[in-house]
């Protein structure tokens, strides 16, 4: 049969651009670099020779051959706006209030997004082909890059998938990654060049180069968000939107994540945060979004930003300092993290002296010895972690940090989590452990514990006198070796033991997050709490039944039921039930007198006879649910001073409104 040399090309050009997608969009490589780039290498051949035969969405078609004249400014069809930003929870609340009153009497579902800390463009297809790349320029008119987005892997030239719509315009950020800034300041040392200080400024500095040679050297990345211009979108949320581009083999941002309530998506972002160190890439904040698109059509725009999305954003500070060495210490749940002894440095107004390296894997990533010139960041309430080691600054040969594989404490051997990233001591009795544990237990946000600090909790562990928490109720049985510890009188004692005692009476949600359950803190404990209302009650439900709980999932569910019905929690649950550790939300209230039972209230404003955490716990003492928004369903809103938006919600409703007297009054019946 005689050779086909289009039919060839064809083929070629359809399997490369597969194996784009596996690589690019689904993280999953089907074949090795060298299989690929024979395949390019093929198809370059066969278009050398067949030149007539080239068309301009060609895999080998990436990188021009010439720099362009300039670049020309083009007007987007539609225009990029900015996004409204906030720094502060609460504003982030007080934006989600307003958008409900917008929306009023509607369901919301809001969308958590990565905010990329890169460059935002515009990519035009029209009948699948990409015929151009604009950067955002002053949002009407924006600078055309195409030359340098065509370089870009991430981006197909020809999108893949069926009914792909005649016209669609992507909004998407580009972006490096640590990884590649760490390569590209080693070629530059080998080159005697400087190096690149950031990865925002390389990113921005190369997309608009005239010469897309110098720009494909650069290995930029690019993640798809948004929606310009588009005929024959099949989406109408933008969780659909974002499967929708995957089909078509366009890269979605990652981790994002829907939730059903305002509340749980502020949850999650300040969850989120605590992994930013996962990521290989820059961030800069965190989007909110509403999901659905007639509602974000009904919410509209400001001349500036539209209504129906918010930045979370939070200030971000590094620092470049020496890393003299790692050392590794034992958390509560009995995790071995590796913590970066620095070289002092000042970041973010203080002296940063030490950094978290989180786990073995994070160091093995990033390649972080000890005596490496590293870069810190603080950003938001996030403790300092190391960003990416400066190698292009590494003398000679350092020795790889080697983890323990025996725990440093006790001797026993350690093991990694299943399917995951951290290594822990199993011993639940571990010294190290027991004192992270008591230190959690009597802390602010669990049992409270006035007068019971760290030197002490150390003292009463390495005494012998504590290694439970049941043995912090048993301590009044031993006061007179508790005035042999240091700084110990007769007067601290007694309010230590007063202390203790108090405890006991600190509710159901505050001794569930005391207890240290794997991905169990304060939100997860009280949505348990309120959902269940006693330890008995929820020792009763199943894995099933836990993660159909909003809020909860799976993996806290698995987390939870496998610690009540552990041994070690069992033994727990029964020990401090008898030592008179209150189990129940409610037990303080007879049932006859649940006057808020099957009621909704919102309490707004400041204020004056109680704290925030006091009366919600009494309306759920009461039977009530303390609720964050105000809805048609609301019963009640209690009003202190310089109550907002929440108490004109109230109004326009016709919610009953109470003073903290009126509410005090309608608890007594």
């Amino acid at each position: 049969m005689p050779a086909d040399p289009a039919a060839d090309i064809a083929r070629l050009s359809d399997d490369i651009r597969y194996h784009d997608r596996k690589y690019y969009v689904d993280a999953a490589p089907e074949i090795t670099d060298l299989q690929y780039d024979r395949l390019v290498e093929r198809l370059t051949q066969l278009e050398a020779e067949h030149p007539e035969l080239i068309t301009p969405d060609s895999p080998t078609q990436r990188v021009g051959d010439q720099p362009v004249g300039g670049l020309e400014p083009v007007e987007h069809r539609v225009p990029m706006l900015s996004i409204d930003n906030t720094y502060s929870i609460a504003d982030l609340q007080k934006y989600g209030e307003r958008t409900a009153k917008l929306l009023a009497g509607e369901s919301i579902q809001w969308v958590v997004e990565l905010k990329i800390d890169g460059v935002a463009v515009s990519l035009l297809y029209e009948e699948g082909r990409l015929v151009r790349g604009l950067t955002r320029g002053n949002g009407r008119v924006g600078d055309d890059i195409t030359h340098n987005i065509r370089t870009i892997g991430d981006v197909p030239l020809r999108l893949s998938g069926d009914r792909i719509p005649p016209v669609l315009e992507v909004r998407a950020e580009i972006y490096m990654t640590n990884s590649d800034l760490v390569r590209l300041n080693e070629d530059q040392r080998r080159k005697g060049e400087s190096p690149f200080a950031n990865t925002r400024n390389v990113t921005a500095g190369s997309i608009r180069l005239l010469d897309p040679r110098i720009c494909a050297g650069r290995r930029l990345r690019l993640f798809c968000h948004g929606i310009g211009y588009a005929e024959g979108l099949k989406a109408q949320t933008h969780m659909e939107f974002l499967e929708e581009l995957r089909g078509y083999g366009l890269p979605a941002t990652p981790e994002v994540e829907c939730f059903r309530s305002y509340a749980a998506a502020i949850a999650h972002c300040e969850e989120l945060i605590e992994r930013l160190h996962e990521l290989d890439f820059e961030i800069d904040g965190l989007v909110l979004k509403v999901d659905r698109f007639d509602q974000r059509q009904r919410l509209g725009s400001t001349a500036k930003s539209p209504r129906w999305l918010i930045a979370y954003k939070f200030e971000k500070y590094e620092a470049t300092t020496r890393l003299n060495g790692i050392r590794v210490q034992i958390g509560k749940t009995g995790a071995i993290t590796p913590v970066a002894d620095l070289a002092p440095v000042e970041l973010a107004g203080s002296t940063v002296s030490r950094a978290s390296l989180h786990n073995a894997d994070e160091i093995e990533r990033k390649d972080t010895r000890p005596g490496d010139v590293v870069v810190v960041e603080k950003a938001g309430k996030i403790i300092p972690h190391i960003v990416r080691v400066e190698k292009h600054e590494r003398k000679g040969s350092l020795r790889k940090f080697v983890f323990p594989t025996e725990c440093p404490e006790c001797g026993r051997k350690l093991v990694k989590d299943e399917g995951g990233v951290y290594i822990r001591c199993p011993n639940l009795q571990c010294p190290a452990q027991v004192r992270e544990r008591i230190r959690y237990f009597a802390s602010r946000n669990s049992m409270d514990i006035e007068g019971l600090g760290d030197k002490l909790v150390e003292q009463l562990v390495g005494e012998g006198l504590v290694r439970s928490y049941g043995d912090l109720y048993r301590l009044e049985q031993g006061q007179d070796r508790l005035l042999t510890l240091e700084r110990m009188g007769r007067k601290s004692v007694d309010n230590l033991l007063d202390g203790i005692e108090a405890s006991k009476q600190r509710g159901f949600a505050r001794l569930l997050n005391a207890l240290s359950i794997r991905h169990v803190g304060a939100r997860v404990a009280a949505v348990l709490a309120e959902h269940f209302g006693s330890m008995d009650a929820l020792l009763q439900a199943g894995v099933e039944e836990l993660g159909e709980i909003n809020e909860i999932g799976p993996i806290i569910a698995e987390s939870v039921h496998q610690f009540l019905h552990s041994k070690f929690g069992a033994e727990t649950i029964d020990d401090l039930r008898q030592l008179g550790v209150k189990m129940e939300s409610a037990t303080a209230v007879p049932a006859a007198e649940r006057v808020l039972e099957g009621k909704t209230l919102v309490v707004t404003g400041a204020l004056t006879k109680y704290t925030r955490e006091e009366i919600n716990e009494l309306i759920t003492q009461h039977g009530g649910r303390a609720a964050s928004s105000v809805s048609q369903k609301t019963d009640y809103v209690v009003a202190g001073e310089k109550a907002g938006s929440k108490l004109a919600k109230a109004r326009q409703f016709g919610v009953p409104v109470l003073t903290e007297e009126q509410f005090e009054q309608l608890l007594l019946g």
